[in-house]
């Protein structure tokens, strides 16, 4: 019997491609996930007032009227106009100065820190974001866009506890909501739980069947929870909805694995190899050649992973298992191979120690 690989996917940092759609990779599966709400500036700020404030001056503080003069009102209110033009215009940093402005000038006022917030996500600034979501939450706590934005910027900061806090808020003003019901998911797997990322998910791809991010999200789940055709399911729909990524590809391929659709996994690896031939990739690579029982195929896939990052120890596990099965098939005959695989996977060891089934094996045929 050949040895097992026992490699697997690595965790992986949160990754971001730009303020209006964050991608995360989920803990062993490299899961495709997006933060979606950030929207344009050009439409933010009308669209996310809140319908009891059709303008800045009706904003509230739970019934009362904010305790400033009428002439500050005044002055904080044509500082929101100024701000708002200043969007139209593009040119957002001198919105920036009119928002803060506004805040300094009137402190009660929601739509100025819901704008203030807005421009500094969109500059990737989640530390200031927060602040001013987290203001406009405190003066108007039944403002959806306050809560919702609240969240999303406590996401991206990877707070992730008070994130899900915020969305629920969010979601108790405005339960149909795509964004929020996604970006709940998305919380909820980040913290290693979905089973209660689940209802969420689903959700999100019933709001919006035709939204990739949600078919890879809920697919995502669906692998955390073991139930991998299901995920395929949703891994294949979303990869009809939009262009193929690395993530997306090496989610179905890791599915299609383990409910042993073996030639299918290979054949979506080899396609995702010719565009982006990651170090991941060609591990996972190495991993299906090696179930089809093609081993020396399986030791190559496995080599050329450690080209490209010479650390990367699941392929340095599954070169380790490669040479060890070289070495049993020889009858324990091939010193060189028995040799070499114990160094690549003690070196993996050293990499990263907590994996018992490979300190088993080098202790098993040291």
């Amino acid at each position: 019997m050949p040895i097992a690989p026992t490699s697997s996917m690595t965790p992986a940092a949160p990754n971001t491609t730009g303020p209006r759609a964050r991608w995360f990779a989920a803990p062993l599966l490299l899961c495709l996930l997006s933060l979606a709400g950030c929207q344009s500036l050009d439409n933010a700020f009308g669209s996310r007032r809140n319908p009891a404030s059709p303008n800045p001056q009706a904003t509230r503080n739970n019934g009362r009227a904010p305790a400033i003069g009428v002439n500050q009102r005044e002055t904080a209110n044509a500082a929101v106009v100024s701000a708002q033009e200043a969007v139209t215009q593009g040119d957002y940093e001198q919105a920036l100065v009119e928002f803060e402005r506004a805040i300094q000038t009137n402190p009660r006022l929601t739509v100025a820190y819901l704008g203030a917030g807005d421009i500094y996500l969109n500059k990737g600034e989640y530390v200031q974001a927060e602040q001013r979501f987290s203001k406009a939450a405190e003066l108007e706590p039944r403002n959806f866009d306050a809560q919702y934005l609240h969240g999303l910027s406590l996401q991206l900061l990877t707070r992730l506890e008070d994130a899900v806090r915020a969305y629920l808020r969010a979601l108790n003003l405005k339960s149909d909501d795509f964004n929020a019901n996604l970006n709940l998911g998305t919380a909820y797997l980040q913290l290693k739980e979905p089973g209660q990322a689940l209802p969420y998910a689903e959700k999100a791809v019933r709001i919006d069947g035709k939204n990739a991010a949600a078919r890879s999200n809920l697919g995502a789940i669906y692998a955390n929870l073991n139930r991998h055709e299901d995920a395929i399911v949703e891994f294949q729909q979303a990869a009809e909805l939009t262009q193929l990524t690395g993530p997306l590809l090496l989610n179905l391929a890791n599915s299609l694995s383990k409910v042993q659709r073996f030639e299918e996994a290979v054949n979506t690896l080899e396609q995702l190899a010719r565009t982006e031939p990651t170090a991941p990739c060609y591990e996972r690579l190495g991993v299906g050649y090696f179930n089809l029982r093609r081993y020396d195929v399986s030791l190559s896939s496995f080599r050329k992973s450690l080209e490209i990052d010479p650390n990367y120890y699941p392929a340095l596990n599954g070169t380790g298992v490669c040479l060890l099965n070289q070495w049993m098939f020889s009858n324990q005959q091939d010193r060189t191979a028995h040799d070499e695989g114990m160094k690549a996977l003690r070196r993996s060891l050293q990499i990263e120690r907590d994996q018992p089934a490979i300190l088993e094996l080098v202790s098993r045929y040291k």
